[in-house]
């Protein structure tokens, strides 16, 4: 009798080995409903090609529409570049500390909620201890 754990086992003791052979049976069992079966695939099939072509259609109207607009987010996006160097400009000069905080406090407040910012700018140092102040 060979052994148990062993490499010469029966495999139609397996479980495993039972349960393929009998999917192996079912499948070759021939269909009383070849024609409806037939049908319901190729149905399937359709759906899901007409679901493929409306994706790409979808994908490629999107790309284009992204296309299209690229062009009118550039234009914007160096607008705002420009006010941007603009107002660096203008506090390197030293006159829009109170422009710059007002344009703070509106750009952070658009939520609807009117709540108050502190706004610290300016240059700060930190000097080192000296010994005996302490």
């Amino acid at each position: 009798m060979p052994d148990s754990q062993g490499p010469h086992r029966d495999p139609r003791q397996n479980p495993a080995w039972r349960a393929a052979q009998q999917w192996q049976q079912r499948a070759r069992q021939p269909q009383g409903n070849g024609l409806r079966n037939s049908l319901k695939m190729l149905l399937a099939w359709l759906l899901f090609g007409t679901l493929m072509i409306v994706a790409m259609v979808f994908g490629l109207i999107f790309m284009l529409l992204g296309w299209a607009l690229m062009p009118l987010l550039r234009h914007r996006l160096k607008k705002r570049m420009e006010r941007m160097r603009a107002d660096q400009a203008e506090n390197v000069d030293g006159g829009g500390f109170q422009y710059s905080e007002t344009r703070y406090r509106e750009t952070h407040t658009s939520s609807g909620r009117h709540h108050e910012q502190q706004v610290l700018e300016g240059d700060y140092e930190v000097k080192p201890d000296e010994p005996g102040k302490r």
